[in-house]
């Protein structure tokens, strides 16, 4: 994750109200992937759609990104659970890699043909057009807040917004042309994509948290989430 050096917060009310945007945004993003886990499953049970249901359970993992970070901005002092809160969504990366690769894998030497799902298509497509505007907003508010738990789940959402596209490319082309491979090729390369971010979560090389003055305020320390940055 890349990105150009953005200045901290500097005063305890901008702090506040960067955090009360990151839990909102969660929240959001908790309720959203809550409908599409259960749409993507019982549409994945119904067309026998391996990658309807692995993007059902990308949408629970989603789910417990969200809460991760409900839970990071719950505690008085949410710089304290920083790192833990990067190490439990670096797990989360780890898991839909994982999940995705076995997936995947299956598909492919299974030669498991589904059924064409305009439902699965539809929810996709949707996906599509909400998550990369939910994303970019989480990622400009862990940027600013200079939380790497933040920016993580942002990238979790990018993630979810990959994996739309992969499962709309292969549910359109299983349904026109009856290739069921194209989507869980795709999906290992998503896998790659996922296993690298929780890789670099797990170092906690997203974000520093700005520090803190002795007066309840924060400097600015001209670092934040970008290369170069190293957390103390």
């Amino acid at each position: 994750m890349t990105a150009h050096v953005h200045a901290t917060v500097t005063t305890t009310a901008e702090w506040a109200r960067l955090g009360r945007r990151a839990q909102l945004l969660a929240a959001a993003s908790v309720g959203y992937n809550v409908v599409e886990a259960v749409i993507a499953i019982a549409a994945g049970l119904v067309a026998g759609s391996v990658a309807l249901l692995g993007f059902g359970l990308d949408s629970v993992v989603e789910v417990s990104s969200g809460l991760v970070v409900l839970w990071l901005f719950r505690h008085p002092v949410p710089e304290s659970r920083e790192r833990a809160a990067q190490r439990l969504m670096a797990v989360s990366f780890l898991a839909l890699a994982a999940y995705v690769s076995v997936e995947s894998v299956r598909a492919l030497l299974g030669g498991h043909e589904p059924d064409a799902s305009p439902v699965g298509i539809a929810l996709a497509a949707v996906s599509l057009v909400v998550m990369p505007f939910l994303s970019w907003a989480q990622r400009r508010t862990g940027r600013a807040l200079g939380s790497g738990a933040v920016v993580a789940d942002s990238t979790q959402t990018l993630l979810c917004t990959y994996l739309s596209a992969v499962l709309l490319l292969g549910l359109v082309l299983n349904a026109a042309l009856g290739w069921h491979w194209a989507d869980p090729v795709a999906g290992l390369v998503i896998a790659g994509v996922a296993l690298k971010e929780g890789r670099d979560a797990w170092r906690g090389e997203s974000c520093c948290a700005p520090a803190a003055t002795g007066h309840g305020d924060l400097v600015a320390t001209g670092c934040g989430c970008g290369s170069g940055c190293a957390c103390g």
